[in-house]
């Protein structure tokens, strides 16, 4: 099987040397600017470089779009009348909505559609990664070269034949991950401090924090954008969060605790019963991850976003452990604190009497319920650019210490699947 890429950015260039390393014939083409670079670093895989993702689909067996979610229609209306005749097409978005509405207008009527959606960022290899795989218009022979395919670049396979069902399970532990995520690094940056350098972030649960909000804001900003503006069932979810995030920020401010109390046990008790097999992050090791140089002067913590969260799942109905099935590291982690705050009796106690009383925070959770407000907007106007700059504008905040807060999250996430 010939395996054609069109769209060599990270993902694309990381899938196609993992094809050629696994015997595959591979293909692609990206902007013409980017030639020479991509001939240099992918000419010793035998991967060969092709003018345009016409003369990509005129020869592949399977054709994979490897472009931005909000390039995706322009770049298959061009080329998807050149696909080969019977070629399988698939997408690389995390969206799958948009993408199939795309492949069923601008392909042909015997081209066999089969997507996928590798669930990890351009810092990990496919191999033992999970990989969901969407079947939605193919026969039989088609779907087991694909199933082959990835079998033999090692990937975990999970095969829905719903793409509807991908997106809305993708809602959750992905775009409401990192606006959760998101939110926090901009109210960090509002309040003018790097939380590593404040007492109220230290700590074990506050590390994981810090270090997946500084893995996100190391990525691009169109990947986040498109996951949540193109995403039909992001908007919701996300209004969702940011309406739990106020509701319970209003409760704090007028220090109503039997309701906010009663809220938040109340979500727990629908979240995180007995028979839902627990994460079980260890507290050693999320303690060793600290960028900050005074551990020893941490203070308790309101973890407001975390408590938004959970009552988010709660009134959405929303089971987040059946998410893990498409799971993210960041995912993973941000249930995983969850759990972790929640199942712990006295660390829960603490977190709603400091979110009540504690008067020293409460400029912070300010910040962090405008920045939720912010994200929020910005999303449910569909405004891909704002949510670019906006996105943007924090990152320079936090530029000298992304790279090391990629490694040292990357670092996290494999001691903790290891636990």
């Amino acid at each position: 099987m010939n395996i054609g890429i069109i769209g060599l950015g990270d993902m694309g260039r990381l899938y196609a040397k993992a094809f050629a390393d696994a015997g595959y014939q591979v293909c692609g083409c990206d902007l013409p600017d980017n030639r020479d670079r991509l001939e240099e670093e992918l000419s010793p895989y035998h991967i060969k470089i092709m003018e345009s993702g016409m003369d990509v689909s005129r020869i592949s067996d399977l054709i994979i779009y490897s472009v931005e979610a909000d390039k995706m229609l322009q770049v298959v209306a061009e080329c998807g009348s050149s696909t080969k005749y019977g070629a399988i097409v698939a997408g690389q978005t995390s969206v799958k909505t948009p993408e199939i509405t795309t492949f069923e207008k601008y392909l042909p009527a015997d081209a066999q559609i089969i997507t996928f959606h590798g669930m990890h960022g351009p810092g990990f290899k496919p191999r033992g990664q999970k990989l969901i795989l969407i079947r939605h218009r193919a026969d039989g022979e088609a779907y087991q070269r694909m199933l082959d395919l990835f079998t033999a670049i090692g990937s975990d396979i999970v095969e829905m034949n719903d793409y509807h069902e991908h997106d809305k399970i993708v809602a959750d532990t992905q775009a409401v991950t990192h606006v959760g995520f998101e939110s926090m690094g901009t109210a960090w940056k509002e309040a003018g401090f790097f939380p590593w350098e404040n007492a109220s972030y230290i700590g074990g649960i506050d590390n994981v924090k810090i270090l997946t909000t500084l893995r996100i804001f190391s990525y691009k900003a169109h990947v986040y954008a498109g996951l949540a503006i193109l995403n039909p069932y992001a908007r919701q979810q996300v209004k969702r969060y940011a309406v739990s995030e106020s509701e319970l920020f209003k409760l704090m401010i007028k220090e109503e605790e039997q309701a906010f109390r009663e809220r938040l046990y109340r979500a727990r008790d629908f979240v995180f019963h007995e028979s839902r097999k627990p994460i079980m992050l260890n507290d050693t090791v999320m303690k060793e991850f600290s960028l900050s140089q005074k551990p020893e002067q941490q203070k308790p913590n309101s973890h407001l976003s975390i408590l938004s969260m959970v009552d988010a799942w709660y009134h959405l109905g929303v089971n987040p452990y059946d998410n893990l099935i498409c799971q993210t590291p960041p995912f993973r982690l941000r249930l995983g604190i969850a759990e972790y705050l929640f199942k712990n009796e006295e660390l829960l106690e603490e977190s709603i009497v400091t979110a009540l009383y504690d008067k020293t925070i409460r400029g912070d959770d300010l910040e962090f319920h405008s920045a939720v407000r912010e994200w929020s907007s910005i999303i449910g106007y569909g405004d891909m650019q704002g949510y670019k700059k906006h996105f943007n504008d924090v990152q320079a905040f936090f530029d000298g210490r992304l790279e090391e807060g990629n490694k040292q999250s990357a670092e996290l996430i494999r001691r903790l699947m290891m636990e």
